[in-house]
């Protein structure tokens, strides 16, 4: 298992503590896994989920630390989306 995965989901949890998830969300890194969060918080996993947000290693750990807004990111290309669009924008608000 990925140290990076595994710090992601420390992370993850930390910020969705206090928010209520009420849809399902796969964030798949490319080369390392998939991280799923719905409300039980989050863990590595390949289940499916409500989206799919799609993107390198290098994406996602600058919308975890808050350097890259997940709108932008999908605007620009590089962050893809697959699935219910308002689950990705539910996370987004939850992970803000």
């Amino acid at each position: 298992m990925s140290d990076i995965l595994s710090k992601a989901v420390e992370g993850l949890n930390e910020k969705l503590s206090a928010a209520d998830l009420t849809v399902s969300a796969k964030f798949a890194i490319e080369g390392l896994g998939s991280i799923v969060l719905d409300s039980d918080g989050a863990r590595i996993s390949d289940e499916e989920a409500d989206v799919t947000l799609s993107a390198d290693i290098e994406v996602f750990q600058d919308l975890l630390a808050g350097n890259l807004n997940p709108t932008s990111a999908f605007m620009t290309g590089k962050l893809s989306v697959d699935g219910d669009m308002s689950a990705a924008m539910q996370l987004a608000s939850a992970l803000a």
